[in-house]
């Protein structure tokens, strides 16, 4: 797989997102250890999780642990692959979501993190979401705390506007090497922040990219660009998204969460391949009018 950087990391340029394997609709474990298998044999060096990845309040950091079990039992070498996780969204374990950006609870999270994983030093740590309650520098300072005591390797933000990218940079004093925002063909408004990123030269992790394609796929006209393409090239619409979203910045590594082997394979085959820049044209346009629309 072609490689992008992290950092000063080089990681394959199609992450995996391991939030599907563990909250509701998660399948049994056999089927998520051979997802991240089968995504290792396929190139993959990136594994994104949470300890929000969970379902009931007992199960704090399923999808870390889930994560650590299967790199442990891969026949080959996992010394590259560079897992990244997440802390301050929290699942009380009735299906809703809550905030905590307080900067003591960030920094007991992220040693549990680190139990978890059974790591020294996270590779990637992301302030997982503004907390509206709390004060957003104090939160990244717990981060950057983290950072200089040698708990995490480098460190991220996640579901940042383009204000809290730069207030992030200042505060991290430069090291801020990741921003994770959704962003997709049918999730386009974070587009300011990816363009942002590749200005700073930081890498953009679009989760759920894949977002809009089955939507796509069921339109005759407006919207089916990626189906269209897809038919063109023998691809699947799923690949021809993932090629666009690279082809938008070099800074862009996609993170498409997988719960099957057949799910990751397909992505990743991604890398392999390289748009025109009129299709590109005509994904990019296509977007945007559905949007407007």
């Amino acid at each position: 797989m072609n490689k992008r950087s992290i950092g000063e990391i080089e990681v394959g340029e199609i992450g995996l997102g391991g939030m599907p394997m563990s909250i509701e609709g998660r399948p049994d474990e056999d089927r998520s250890v051979a997802t991240i298998h089968a995504a290792l044999d396929a190139g993959v060096t990136l594994i994104d999780t949470a300890d929000a990845y969970h379902l009931h309040a007992d199960d704090v950091g399923h999808n870390e642990t889930l994560i650590a079990r299967a790199l442990k039992s891969y026949g080959g070498d996992t010394s590259d692959v560079l897992v990244a996780t997440k802390g301050g969204h929290l699942r009380p374990g009735d299906g809703s979501w809550t905030l905590n950006g307080d900067p003591a609870y960030l920094k007991r999270a992220a040693k549990a993190s680190a139990q978890r994983l059974g790591v020294e030093a996270i590779d990637l740590y992301q302030f997982h979401r503004p907390d509206p309650n709390g004060d957003y520098a104090e939160s990244v300072g717990a981060i950057r705390d983290l950072l200089d005591e040698g708990v995490i390797r480098m460190a991220g933000i996640s579901n940042a506007n383009a204000e809290q990218i730069r207030l992030a940079q200042d505060v991290l004093g430069g090291r801020l090497v990741s921003v994770q925002n959704q962003f997709s063909p049918a999730f386009r408004s974070s587009l300011v922040e990816l363009e942002l990123c590749a200005e700073l030269g930081i890498a953009f992790l679009p989760w759920s990219p894949l977002g809009g394609i089955s939507r796509a796929r069921n339109l005759a006209g407006k919207g089916a660009a990626f189906e269209r393409i897809a038919a063109d090239l023998g691809v699947s619409p799923q690949q021809v998204c993932l090629a666009w979203e690279l082809a938008l910045a070099p800074v862009v590594i996609p993170i498409p969460g997988a719960s099957r082997p057949e799910s990751i394979q397909d992505s990743v085959r991604a890398s392999e391949l390289t748009l025109t820049d009129e299709q590109i044209a005509q994904l990019t346009d296509d977007q945007n009018e559905e949007a407007a629309a």
